[in-house]
């Protein structure tokens, strides 16, 4: 019997956590090998080239922020508990928030990733407008509201502010519950 493979999603969860620490440069098969303690053949068993590791990484992070999100949030029946739960599994885990940032950056230079980006963003958002307009009837005001709630949630990692007496969390969710109408 021979030595057992490192499996797949190992390699994928190591590109990912290597994206989200030092960007898509850094997804490199010989860096991901030995960040695993493997050789790099074991790699080209699952995948043709970096091009498909870095696909199946893009498929992970895609399933992960919208289908696995949108699955744990149709168990709430409040549309409010709803929004906070969908942002808090999407973008406020390190690990997924690290990764959805990294793939951001990447966006920026990277069409097909952009349009993927885009199209996650778009199923975000599309939560989003449905659970505020069970709340909210102005088509303008849901999607203002929308719009303000995903920049809360993207914005709040690049802010350095202070917030006087206040802590983050605090105005964060004095932020969301103007946002939710609370």
């Amino acid at each position: 019997m021979g030595v057992p493979r490192t499996p797949r999603e190992a390699w994928i969860e190591q590109g990912l956590r290597t994206l989200a620490a030092s960007g898509v440069e850094a997804v490199r098969i010989e860096v991901l090998a030995k960040a695993l303690g493997v050789t790099k053949g074991g790699f080209y068993g699952y995948f043709a080239d970096r091009d498909a590791l870095l696909t199946a990484m893009l498929d992970t992070w895609e399933r992960e922020s919208v289908d696995d999100v949108l699955e744990s949030v149709e168990r709430e029946d409040d549309p409010r508990d709803r929004v906070v739960l969908a942002g808090r599994l999407a973008l406020s885990s390190d690990r997924l928030l690290g990764v959805d940032l990294a793939i951001r950056n990447w966006a920026r230079h990277d069409e097909a990733v952009a349009a993927r980006l885009r199209r996650v963003d778009n199923e975000r958002m599309k939560l989003l407008r449905e659970m505020i307009a069970t709340f909210c009837s102005d088509p303008d005001e849901i999607e203002a509201r929308s719009l303000l709630a995903f920049c809360l949630a993207i914005g709040n990692q690049f802010l350095a502010a202070d917030h006087g007496h206040r802590t983050r969390a605090e105005v964060r969710a004095r932020a969301s519950a103007i946002i939710l109408n609370r």
